[in-house]
């Protein structure tokens, strides 16, 4: 008798779309920012200063007026697609990884009727009925969760190929008069997931979540305006940074340790770390207690790629973005090699946190 073969998940085509327009700190030199209802006396440029000292974000992309989150999520789409070099019509599921849905410029009310995968499967002239298409709201771990949804099609042997995209326009859900708004941007990645047949594991081998709701869902809401003054009654994207830095600090790595264990792996075996782009500082931090974890002091150099300091975070986004970037070689340092063992991880709104093992 021969081997018995495995169904593996593996990347089969990754495609991005990063934003032309690159908004720099001095973009909100003019801006008047709020503390508790009054306005911040600090001058705006030690604001800004300070601001990319915690947090590594130099500059950000913001989408131009006339696109939609479903339009850059359909480009992304596309090019993965080209990447994969595969026929769109083989596709068994579409799932689109979001939080706000489509945002018009000038607007901030969200529309997800119909689901932003059902508009990209339209956008993309997709007309097989048996692709069927969904969103997944889940915070900035929402694209992860697509790859382990992916995942449990694929294992499931009802899906072949399942196409997941990370995509959000943050920059239509921010308050103008809250500082932590410097941090979000827009932009859309998305990867080809497909099921192979080999004898030895390879593509995701190991996944863990967790939802800590609790006393955390409320780290990240919505909630008017800054300014006292506003009465358009709007609502805007918040968060408690503060709180938000300790909980993912201490539970991050915790997560990310049970998914390497899940596979049998030590942190020895990572040779590459796909994490969520949030703040430059709090992954560095989160990276560090990873490794105390396992007794270690110092972080590898190359291990962790990073794009924060000149895309900001845009969510859903970062890390399928990142990805594609990195397997194209356009991080400098990182080239990722077949046989080598990778984590995603993110944590995010819910408060959500997950993480997978893949072997390229």
């Amino acid at each position: 008798m021969g081997n018995k073969k495995h169904i593996s998940s593996v990347i089969a085509g990754t495609g991005s779309y990063i934003p032309e327009k690159i908004v720099s700190g001095d973009s909100f030199l003019n801006s008047t920012f709020y503390e508790n209802g009054l306005i911040l006396e600090k001058d705006n440029a030690d604001i800004i200063s300070k601001f990319s000292e915690i947090t590594e974000i130099i500059e950000r992309r913001y989408i131009d007026d006339n696109l939609l989150n479903s339009n850059i999520a359909a480009i992304a789409a596309q090019r993965a697609l080209d990447d994969a070099k595969i026929d769109k019509e083989t596709l068994d599921h579409i799932i689109v990884c979001h939080n706000f849905g489509d945002i018009h410029h000038g607007s901030n009310r969200m529309d997800i009727l119909p689901s932003l995968a059902a508009k990209v499967k339209q956008q993309l002239e997709i007309v097989n009925p048996d692709c069927v298409s969904y969103d997944i709201i889940f915070g900035c771990p929402g694209w992860v969760q697509g790859a382990i949804q992916a995942n449990y099609l694929i294992q499931s042997g009802d899906a072949k190929r399942v196409l997941v995209i990370g995509s959000e326009t943050l920059s239509r859900i921010i308050d103008p008069h809250d500082r932590d708004s410097m941090i979000f941007s827009d932009g859309a990645g998305a990867v080809v997931f497909e099921g192979v047949e080999k004898e030895e594991p390879i593509g995701i081998i190991a996944h863990k979540t967790q939802t800590f709701a609790g006393a955390f869902a409320s780290l990240l809401y919505m909630a008017k305006s800054c300014n006292p003054d506003a009465t358009d009654g709007n609502t805007y994207m918040k968060m408690n940074g503060r709180k938000l830095y300790e909980f993912a600090v201490v539970n991050v790595p915790q997560v990310v340790k049970m998914a390497i264990d899940k596979a049998g792996l030590t942190i020895e075996d990572i040779k590459t770390v796909f994490i969520h782009q949030a703040n430059g500082k709090m992954d560095n931090a989160i990276m560090k207690r990873l490794f105390k974890l396992y007794d270690k002091d110092a972080v590898p150099e190359n291990l962790v790629p990073m794009t924060i300091s000149w895309l900001g975070n845009s969510s859903v986004a970062t890390i399928p973005t990142l990805l594609d970037l990195v397997l194209k070689e356009k991080v400098a340092g990182y080239k990722i090699k077949a046989g080598e063992y990778a984590v995603f991880a993110s944590v995010g709104a819910g408060m959500h946190i997950n993480a997978f093992v893949y072997r390229f």
